[in-house]
């Protein structure tokens, strides 16, 4: 297959715009504010029951979020290397987005009083989402030269925001106006928003596995499973020998469990801790991936011109400032400095992240799935120690803001990791 195919290359971008809507809707903006709604009461305030434990409403959620990533840490080593040899990566990518965007669709039957059911929901349509991911980003070695993984990789998260946010548009429209579009009530208007999401992400993403080339089939036989585990265990001692990706994934891992947590707990933090309404809330959600659009290409445009590494080193410290400055926010113009500060750097190290770890990828293999598996589990234990780190933090202490802390720790330790990676390392692929 020819590299640097515009068409596929486009084709692949367009999944980031099918995808990112669960991550801006759900897991960012409306899904949490709506969730915290609608599990209050006057009488327990944020306390619930759940499977007949009494439990803060944003500690279960925190808690769900870090399940759904342990599950599918568990399974997608395991699913990536059957990929890789029965050259099923499209079918696997289809199963996680089928599970993923139903499970959006299933949110619209969640009120609050099934919480059981909303939890379920949450965890599986966070499973078919950072499960698609793994084959999705496994596709960039094969569909582009290492020249181009920075810009091709912030051209698919530019995709991502920009789809995000017309989404989150036209829905905050149909709530603000809900009556004009034939809803009873507000709460109707959000939940038919999960419906959206589910809708889009099926049909954009079935045009992305539509151009996309179908995987090579490498082994014959019918012991995949064991096939795949042989695979996986190839990769790590592979690992062991490429120094500079080991320092990349050691910093990769604690970095992201801070990334990866502000993401997914903001709005979370600025109900909670500063009692901003829903309409704020996502105000500073829209900042932030406005900003991010610009982020992302501002930064890899800096990584061509002084690397990689410097890029990520100087999207690390601003990270450790955020985290202090979020300790501090008292007020919600501070909030919306905050936002914007987390854009700008949001868009920028997702997109490097995954374009520094596919120039690390030695050139000649033929497994490029399940070493971008390794990559997504040790995210998805990131945010496992991240999330559940956050959320066990403010139930010792009762504040979030004394998680921000924990945050801000993830992010110096990533950066001293990544200060001893070789720059050279990046260059070594012509």
């Amino acid at each position: 297959m020819i590299k640097n195919n515009p068409k596929i290359i486009n084709a692949w971008c367009l999944y980031d715009w099918a995808n990112s809507v669960y991550s801006l809707v759900i897991s960012s903006t409306l899904f949490p504010i709506y969730y915290n709604a609608v599990t209050q009461s006057p009488q327990t305030k944020d306390h619930i029951q759940f499977l007949g434990f009494s439990i803060t409403n944003t500690v279960l959620y925190s808690f769900a979020l870090a399940f759904s990533f342990f599950l599918i840490a568990a399974i997608s080593p395991f699913l990536s290397g059957i990929a890789d040899y029965t050259g099923r990566k499209k079918q696997f990518m289809r199963f996680f987005i089928l599970l993923g965007s139903l499970s959006c669709i299933g949110l619209y039957f969640f009120n609050g009083q099934n919480i059981e059911y909303g939890i379920l929901c949450t965890v599986l349509a966070s499973v078919g989402f950072s499960g698609s991911l793994v084959f999705y980003n496994a596709f960039l070695p094969e569909i582009a030269t290492p020249d181009r993984f920075d810009l091709v990789s912030a051209k698919g998260f530019g995709f991502g925001y920009i789809g995000s946010v017309l989404l989150l548009i036209f829905n905050l429209l149909t709530i603000n106006f809900y009556t004009s579009f034939g809803f009873s009530t507000e709460l109707n208007a959000v939940r038919f928003s999960f419906v959206l999401v589910g809708v889009w992400w099926i049909l954009f993403s079935s045009i992305s596995l539509y151009v996309l080339p179908s995987g090579i089939k490498n082994v014959k036989g019918e012991r995949v499973g064991k096939k795949g585990y042989h695979e996986l265990v190839k990769v790590w001692k592979n690992f062991k020998h490429i120094r500079s990706m080991k320092l990349f994934l050691a910093a990769f891992f604690f970095y992201s469990a801070g990334v990866q947590t502000i993401m997914l707990l903001a709005a979370t933090f600025g109900n909670k801790e500063l009692h901003l309404p829903g309409s704020k809330l996502i105000l500073a959600i829209l900042i932030i991936q406005l900003v991010a659009i610009l982020g992302s290409y501002l930064f890899a445009k800096l990584s061509t011109r002084k690397g990689n590494k410097f890029s990520l080193s100087m999207m690390l410290i601003i990270w450790m400032f955020i985290c202090l400055a979020a300790y501090f926010t008292t007020n919600e113009y501070q909030f919306y400095g905050v936002a914007f500060a987390v854009g700008l750097v949001m868009g920028g190290i997702q997109s490097l992240s995954r374009s520094t770890y596919s120039k690390l990828i030695p050139e000649n293999t033929n497994d490029p799935t399940s070493y971008f598996s390794f990559y997504d589990v040790v995210e998805k234990i990131s945010i496992i120690i991240g999330t559940f780190g956050y959320g066990l933090l403010e139930y010792l202490t009762g504040s979030m803001r004394n998680s921000a802390l924990l945050l801000e720790l993830y992010f110096v330790i990533g950066f001293l990791f990544l200060l001893r990676l070789n720059s050279k390392s990046l260059y070594q692929k012509k």
